[in-house]
């Protein structure tokens, strides 16, 4: 609502808004989108116009989506490569490469932080187990999650429970 606010003000119409994509007429300025830009970031909003920072952006959403978003439906066990290939019609060794060279980390390994952050989130509600949090999670068993969240937090999923060490990431900072 915000952005579209904003594009409104400006004079544009917004024909498609969506998460990490907006769509208006008529098409804006250098001028123009300098202004956007400068009043998004204000709101904490970046402007992205390149086409591969875009679909960088891309990839991180799907992933955020599937991974925090998702309701546990059937993509959570898909696999990302096919997933992210099939939402953006592009080579995965492509994407890969693209997203390795933007954000300085593989997809794989932001996928993990992304689960660690949800997992964290899970075991703060205190409604399940180890055992189901793995298989919410799309994680083969609970020992496997068990060594990927010791891995990326330094301590066990029980210790971080225990010791209440709440500190989880906000999403767009990992």
């Amino acid at each position: 609502m915000v952005v579209e606010q904003q594009l409104v003000q400006r004079g544009f119409k917004v024909k498609d808004i969506g998460l990490g994509h907006v769509e208006i007429e008529p098409e804006p300025s250098e001028k123009q989108l300098l202004d956007i830009g400068a009043s998004l970031g204000i709101l904490g909003f970046e402007l992205i116009d390149k086409e591969k920072d875009k679909l960088v952006a891309q990839i991180r959403n799907i992933i955020i989506e599937t991974v925090h978003h998702n309701n546990y439906g059937s993509e959570i066990n898909m696999n990302y490569s096919e997933l992210l290939t099939q939402r953006l019609h592009k080579d995965y060794s492509y994407l890969s490469r693209l997203f390795s060279e933007h954000e300085n980390r593989t997809i794989e390994k932001f996928i993990i932080q992304q689960k660690i952050e949800k997992v964290k989130e899970l075991l703060e509600y205190g409604e399940l187990n180890m055992n189901e949090i793995a298989l919410q999670m799309g994680y083969s068993s609970s020992a496997h999650l068990s060594t990927q969240f010791k891995n990326v937090t330094g301590m066990s999923p029980t210790t971080y429970k225990q010791e209440r060490k709440m500190a989880r990431q906000a999403l767009d900072k990992i």
